[in-house]
């Protein structure tokens, strides 16, 4: 399932979100240079130093020995993609669900909420598989923590989504707390049966858990009321 956009309208202009997105693109056109100075070796090399390994992050007598110190990974990796596909999925989510959590929480708490689901995935990861020498990247484990807040704040909110099903495919409207809820325990499943490597499976699932349980927090904070749904009677 791939959600294409939701109808849920905001009533402030989601500067951080753009300011998150910015960044990414950014950061993706600064490896293609690199490509294209230094060729593949000089690619791999460049986001292996920026993402983040846990075998490295849990052995502090490695830490300056490395061309960036072990803790900063944790803020790099979340800004590093493998390619425009990793890139571009990433993006999909966090530009049809940010937004909203964006303007319940606030633009400045929610990029503190960003970082935090992203550190908290991280640390899910380092936690259940610490001794991985695989380079962990993308932004997945921040946005997973966005998807989260959402299915927390708009239980009922309609996402347009790409649905397949073997040979059928549709797109129809679905409610995020079903598309969500879906999508994490494809997660679930995925981390706890054969060939999880390639995918860190366990930063998503940690924020998720984080953006659910932060969100919350956030909102109360921002003292305003959480964002309030209308139900929608779905089309055939």
């Amino acid at each position: 399932m791939i959600p294409l956009r939701d109808e849920n309208p905001t009533h402030r202009t989601p500067w951080v979100t753009y300011l998150l997105f910015g960044v990414n693109l950014v950061v993706f056109a600064f490896q293609l240079k690199v490509r294209m100075a230094g060729g593949d070796q000089a690619y791999v090399a460049l986001v292996t130093q920026l993402g983040l390994v846990p075998t490295a992050l849990t052995s502090p007598t490695q830490w300056m020995q490395m061309p960036i110190p072990a803790p900063l990974t944790l803020l790099t990796s979340m800004f590093v993609h493998g390619d425009l596909f990793h890139l571009g999925s990433n993006m999909l989510y966090l530009w049809v669900f940010a937004d909203n959590v964006e303007d319940a929480i606030g633009s400045v708490r929610f990029l503190a909420f960003y970082l935090l689901c992203g550190l908290s995935a991280a640390g899910a990861q380092v936690v259940l598989m610490p001794e991985s020498a695989v380079p962990m990247i993308g932004a997945s484990g921040a946005i997973s923590g966005i998807l989260g807040a959402y299915m927390l704040l708009y239980p009922a909110a309609r996402v347009l989504t790409l649905v397949f099903l073997v040979v059928f495919i549709r797109v129809i409207y679905l409610p995020s707390i079903i598309l969500l809820g879906l999508w994490f325990l494809v997660q679930v499943w995925s981390a706890s049966g054969p060939g999880t490597a390639g995918v860190a499976w366990y930063a998503h699932i940690g924020g998720f858990v984080a953006g659910v349980l932060f969100v919350r927090v956030f909102a109360k904070r921002a003292r305003r009321r959480l964002p309030k749904v209308k139900t929608y009677r779905y089309r055939r």
